[in-house]
Order: C-alpha cells, then sequence, then structure tokens
C-alpha cells in the first residue's frame, strides 16, 4: 500500500509543549515504592534513596514535568503525613488502590528533590475531596513561602531552608468520582473556594489547574468554563484506552496476546482522543476564545486488565508494541492541538497501567512506551509543521483505520523531525514524504524505527532488549522527496538537515 505526506519545512507552526510529553505518579502499586523510591538503606542502587537506574533512564527521556501524589490518592493524601523524621510519620492506608499500608516515607521533600534531580518542573494535586481549605492553603505555603511564617519554619526545621518553586498546582482530582461524587455545579462553586487560598507567593506565581472531564462528559466541561473559567489557568481532562467484550471495566483485554481484531479495536479507541479534544476545545472556544485556559490532559493511557498473579489493585500490566503505537498516536493528537493542549501525563511512570519502566527487585525493564518517549524528545519544544496525509484504509471486523499516521516538527537549529505510525497489523507501507518550502535542493535523513514482529512483542526481566529501537535503513532521498518502506506495526522517527 502506498501514501502520501506533504510536510511545509517553512511553517511557523504551532509550539509543541515540552509538557506534553509529561508523566504522573501517583502511590498506586508499585509506582513509587520499588518503582521510583527504595530508602537509602537498599541493596538496590539508589541515589539518596531513589533507584539509580529508574532514575537515570528517566532523565534520559527528558522527563518535563512530574504529577503527584495522585489520582484518586491524592484526594484521601494529608500532605503533614509526609514530613518530618520517617519514625515520627503515620501510616495510613491506601484505599484507593489494594488496601495496603503507606508508611509515608515518600512525602513533600521527597518528591521535590526527585524533580529537582530529574530536572522536571513539579505538578502537585491538592486534596478537595477529604481535605480542608486551610490544609491546601498551608501545603502551598510551606513548599513555596520565602519569609517567616509557621509553615516556612516547619519546612527549614525538616531541612529545607529555601522555599521550592511550584508552578502547577491541581486543586482536586476526579471530583466527579473518587474525589468526591460532586456534581459539576457544585464542584465549580468549592473550585472557587478552595483555589481563593492557593497563593502566590513572591516570585512563585501558581498556574491552577481545575478538575476536568472523565473524558466524554461535555457538561462538566462547560459548567465549569462557564462558572469558574476565569479563576483557573488549565482544565484537566483524563481519558483512558480500553476495551471489554461486554462492556464491563472489569473485563477489559489482557495486554497481551492479542488479534488484528483486538488490535484494531484498541488503536479506534486510541485515535478517539482526537475527537474528544476537538469536542471540549469547542466548548472551551465559546467561554475562551483567545485560549487563555489551557487543555490538561494529566492522565492517559491503555488501561488492561492486571497481570495474572498480581494484586488487582495495584493495576499492572505488561507494555507491548500495541502501548508504543498508541503513545505515538496520541503525542500526534496532541501536536495537532497544540493551541490547547499544553500538558499532557501518561498514566503512570513506573509499574502501573501503561508505564514507561517497570521493575522487580533489582531489575528494570524499559518499555516500548519508554522508546517511543526517547525517540519522541526531538519533538519537545519544537514548532509543529503542517502535514498533510493521504493514506488508504484498513477493516477488520467493521473496524476501519488509516494505515499511516504522522506528525512533523523544526526545532530551534531548523532541522525537521517527522514521526510516523504503521498502524496496519500485518502489512508494510510505502510511503513518500515531500518537504516543501525549503530552500535547499536535497537533504541527509537518518532514523530510528521500533517494530514489532507480532502484535503483542514485548519486554521482559529476562529479555529486557527483545524490543528496542533499531537503526532505520529503510530510507532513500532525492531532491525534496523521501521514500520511506514502514514495516508493519511500527513507530518511526526521521530526522531531516
Amino acid at each position: 500500500m502506498n501514501s502520501t505526506i506533504v510536510i511545509t519545512g517553512d511553517d511557523k507552526g504551532l509550539h509543541i509543549n515540552k509538557n506534553i510529553y509529561g508523566h504522573f505518579s501517583e502511590h498506586l502499586g508499585r509506582c513509587i515504592y520499588g518503582g521510583i523510591w527504595t530508602g537509602k538503606d537498599s541493596k538496590i542502587p539508589n541515589v539518596e534513596g531513589y533507584r539509580q537506574d529508574v532514575l537515570e533512564a528517566l532523565q534520559r527521556i527528558k522527563v518535563p514535568v512530574l504529577r503527584w501524589p495522585g489520582g484518586c490518592f491524592a484526594d484521601e493524601y494529608h500532605w503533614k503525613d509526609g514530613i518530618g523524621p520517617y519514625e515520627k510519620r503515620p501510616s495510613m492506608i491506601n484505599t484507593h488502590w489494594g488496601g495496603v499500608v503507606e508508611n509515608n516515607h515518600f512525602g513533600t521533600h521527597e518528591f521535590m528533590r526527585y524533580c529537582e534531580l530529574l530536572g522536571a518542573e513539579p505538578y502537585i494535586n491538592g486534596n478537595v475531596g477529604s481535605g480542608t481549605v486551610r490544609e491546601m492553603s498551608e501545603w502551598v505555603e510551606y513548599m513555596t513561602f520565602d519569609g517567616d511564617s509557621p509553615m516556612s519554619r516547619e519546612r527549614k526545621t525538616n531541612g529545607r531552608d529555601k522555599p521550592w518553586k511550584v508552578k502547577y498546582f491541581g486543586v482536586g482530582n476526579e471530583n466527579w468520582g473518587c474525589g468526591g461524587n460532586m456534581r459539576p455545579e457544585y464542584y465549580a462553586d468549592v473550585y472557587r473556594q478552595y483555589q481563593t487560598y492557593v497563593r502566590s507567593y513572591g516570585e512563585n506565581k501558581v498556574f491552577k489547574i481545575a478538575c476536568g472531564t472523565s473524558g466524554h462528559d461535555m457538561y462538566w466541561t462547560e459548567v465549569l468554563m462557564k462558572q469558574a473559567g476565569k479563576f483557573f489557568n488549565g482544565l484537566s481532562m483524563h481519558n483512558y484506552t480500553w476495551f471489554s467484550e461486554d462492556g464491563t471495566w472489569d473485563n477489559k483485554l489482557q495486554a497481551t496476546g492479542l488479534t488484528e481484531r483486538t488490535w484494531a479495536i484498541i488503536l479506534t479507541k486510541a485515535v478517539e482522543m482526537d475527537r474528544l479534544i476537538t469536542a471540549h476545545s469547542t466548548i472551551m472556544d465559546m467561554y475562551d476564545p483567545e485560549k487563555k485556559v489551557e487543555m490538561i490532559v494529566d492522565e492517559w493511557g491503555t488501561w488492561f486488565k492486571t497481570e495474572p498473579g498480581t494484586n488487582p489493585g495495584f493495576l499492572y500490566q505488561q507494555n507491548t508494541i500495541c502501548d508504543a503505537l498508541v503513545a505515538a498516536l496520541h503525542f500526534h493528537i496532541f501536536h495537532k492541538h497544540a493551541d490547547r493542549v499544553k500538558m499532557a501525563n501518561i498514566a503512570q511512570t513506573v509499574n502501573v497501567l501503561q508505564a514507561v519502566i517497570l521493575t522487580e527487585g533489582d531489575k528494570m525493564v524499559k518499555t516500548p512506551t519508554y522508546h517511543v518517549f526517547e525517540m519522541f524528545t526531538p519533538h519537545q519544544d519544537a514548532q509543529a509543521l503542517s502535514i498533510n496525509v493521504e493514506t488508504g484504509n484498513w477493516t477488520t471486523d467493521g473496524y476501519t483505520l488509516p494505515s499511516v499516521d504522522a506528525s512533523a516538527s523544526k526545532d530551534k537549529n531548523g532541522t525537521i523531525h517527522i514521526s510516523l505510525v504503521n498502524l496496519h497489523p500485518s502489512e508494510q507501507q510505502k510511503i513518500t514524504i515531500d518537504v516543501r518550502g525549503l530552500a535547499v535542493k536535497g537533504f541527509g535523513v537518518k532514523g530510528k524505527i521500533l517494530a514489532g514482529n507480532s502484535l503483542d512483542q514485548h519486554n521482559t526481566f529476562d529479555n529486557p532488549e527483545n524490543l528496542v529501537p533499531q537503526n532505520f535503513t529503510g530510507i532513500s532521498s532525492e531532491g525534496t522527496k523521501i521514500s520511506v518502506t514502514l514495516p508493519a506495526r511500527s513507530v518511526s522517527m526521521l530526522e531531516v538537515k
């Protein structure tokens, strides 16, 4: 099958905010404990108590922003339980995720230090569901006030003299569900109240994020924009890629063992994100035509059935080439909507849902999703270029999808990067790419490719490099045109100079 892609190389384009490549770390399963944090006394190599292998892997993909502590956990988290000497921190039951004991050893100081080591902006999610206005207000004061106050004195007592910079602060999480089962009208009023006391101290200017929709609830977005829009800088949206034969949440697909039919269903669910963003953006435009309010897609990714033999409350699932395509397609959609979407946070960073990293004891695996993040780093903070893709469709059991999807950007040095996805489960695609508008007669092209030899190829602790990016040899160029043969089930990134 042949496809044609036309790219306008001299296009000014939309700015692709690097925060679109953000991450989400919740106190859920083994994301924090055993994933990010081992403690300083662990035999697993660590840096100040943080797993060294995970830290170094995340540094390589340039994590721009990290959301914490949840998620549903955020609305039962009381931040004062997670400060001070470890032996004095009270334990709690993580009622949302597995009913396990949370010892609160990973708290505010540990999270903020981790962001410093990563070079990432912290995104704190405050507790509206079971917390108080005072509790949230004091947390912001504790972290950011540069002066003498009860909270700043307590921060200094706990070892941090200078305040941190905290730009992003979420006022509640999923308040339509686990964050309080609120109606949008009620949450809009609660949000207005709470945000009043989320203050910007000194040079720290807080970017306030309101709890947005569960994806398909357009009414929630309209109520929030109408009744509280002038009080927030960002509005979140959550949408997961999942499917079950009977439509029930508990009978989702397993991540492995996909057929061409279930492959098509999952990718169909993934590209639905484009329609959802368009619909919510249209509502936001009614109340914010200048697009001052940013859309923050702070939970997205695949949600499969938990791996057999694991705690069902830990949401541990395998990660395959299918997950890699889901990630790439989402990034392309976020690029397309870069005028409104300014941050996105994959759920989640380690050992939970569509994780970029899996750990087991002292072993670590980079998932196919990790490799997409790694390949796509050149898109961060680049300018999205105008692109037109003409491709055929393929159909399986009534599900129809395009064969090829693509996105292109130009970095500050003028280098163009083109990311390509072959969605077809079994056929390669021949693509002609015409890069127009450049004052050159030819250029050099090189690339990387991640291609699965099956619908569920993945990495394991015994074979951690079963699926890794390879140098892409199926490329040729003449003049301003590039010819590419893209294997089935693949994601690639081309560099054009």
